[in-house]
């Protein structure tokens, strides 16, 4: 299908769009990406579906083919490329562009950290489509910087975007500035999980699963937080990280990796045939372990590791790496935080979790390089 296909449709059918978009961008043919979307609207349909339920399907179709190994880390950074242009191209279509805007004033902005922005940019969009009057701050934005615009600018609300759950401490952090100077928050993306518990976890104000949500719940709209009462929540919300053991783990993380490297080799011996670029990827994937551990002590869910461990299996596994030797490594971490409770709990549950997802292992020395 092509694009003069999908202009000369009356009413463009989503899955055709959708696939004629995809081709486009797995081509990394942005011309033609831009006149399947742009042709489409033209051909009636609504803008935001074009943003939700087209680009953004697409976009989630990119990370799924990423992860099974059918497309490389720059194919999905080109497709991510393309969507940009393309939602630019929509968003300054004479045709196409959205209201003067007429509502209250929210920042968009991704957590520090947090370089995934394309959901962020595509709820600026569909904010702006309802009228709001939208500060769209992008990627990676440091937290004095936000406050800072927040002073400038007057916005009545922060939107606060985080796809990878490794930066939700770093989103606990901007989110109690935020508070601390009167915006109330709200969370959205894959960070905050499916049902916006670590959003509550956190103290957001409120938490939205998609941007038709979030254009609900401003509708309604947030009130304006006390900064007291923030200063006493930010300090009294999370009485778990008294026992210090995110602290402990967060800064003897170095030491955590190098130990369980070293020894791994014993616990896995297919690993004695590695080359150095497998034991330097390997050691990789122990420093994601370690701070995923982190975070779920920063958020007390003994669930959190376990889940990001049947993700990271799968991923192995589309790669014919054996997920079998995430055991050992847990193991060994388990040894070196023998004497912190939740730790040892964590990684205990997440040796379970890992258990039922794994095959028989291989005999010594037959199953495939990491």
């Amino acid at each position: 299908m092509t694009a003069t296909d999908v202009q000369r449709t009356a009413a463009p059918d989503l899955d055709h769009v959708r696939e004629a978009l995809w081709q486009a961008v797995r081509d990394g043919d942005e011309y033609r990406a831009s006149d399947t979307v742009v042709g489409a609207v033209d051909a009636g349909l609504p803008v935001e579906s074009a943003l939700l339920d087209v680009i953004a399907a697409v976009q989630a179709r990119v990370g799924a083919e990423w992860a099974a190994n059918r497309l490389t880390v720059a194919q999905e950074h080109a497709a991510t490329a393309i969507h940009e242009r393309v939602i630019a191209a929509l968003g300054h279509h004479p045709r196409h562009r959205p209201p003067e805007p007429h509502g209250t004033r929210v920042t968009v902005v991704c957590v520090d950290g947090e370089w995934h922005a394309l959901p962020a940019r595509l709820l600026s969009e569909v904010l702006r489509r309802h009228g709001l009057r939208v500060d769209f701050l992008g990627a990676h934005v440091p937290v004095p910087h936000l406050v800072s615009h927040l002073h400038r600018t007057g916005a009545r609300t922060v939107a606060l975007s985080a796809t990878f759950s490794l930066h939700l401490p770093t989103a606990h952090t901007a989110i109690t500035a935020c508070q601390a100077v009167g915006v109330p928050v709200l969370a959205g993306g894959a960070a905050f999980g499916p049902d916006g518990r670590y959003a509550r976890t956190l103290g957001a104000d409120a938490w939205a699963p998609d941007a038709r949500a979030a254009v609900d719940v401003l509708a309604r709209g947030l009130d304006r937080p006390d900064p007291l009462s923030c200063d006493r929540r930010a300090v009294s919300g999370l009485p778990h990280l008294a026992d210090q053991e995110y602290t402990m783990v967060v800064s003897t993380r170095r030491q955590l990796v190098k130990e369980t490297l070293a020894r791994l080799e014993e616990r896995y011996p297919p690993m004695r045939s590695y080359t150095h670029q497998q034991r330097e990827r390997t050691a990789e994937d122990i420093g994601h372990i370690v701070d995923h551990l982190a975070v779920a002590l920063y958020v007390d869910d003994p669930e959190f590791l376990p889940r990001f461990l049947r993700w990271t299996a799968g991923v192995l596994d589309a790669r014919s790496v054996p997920a079998r030797s995430l055991d050992p490594a847990l193991a060994l971490l388990g040894r070196q935080l023998q004497d912190f409770p939740r730790a040892s709990r964590i990684l205990h549950e997440a040796r379970a979790a890992l258990d039922h997802l794994l095959p028989a292992p291989h005999p010594p020395g037959s199953g495939p390089a990491a």
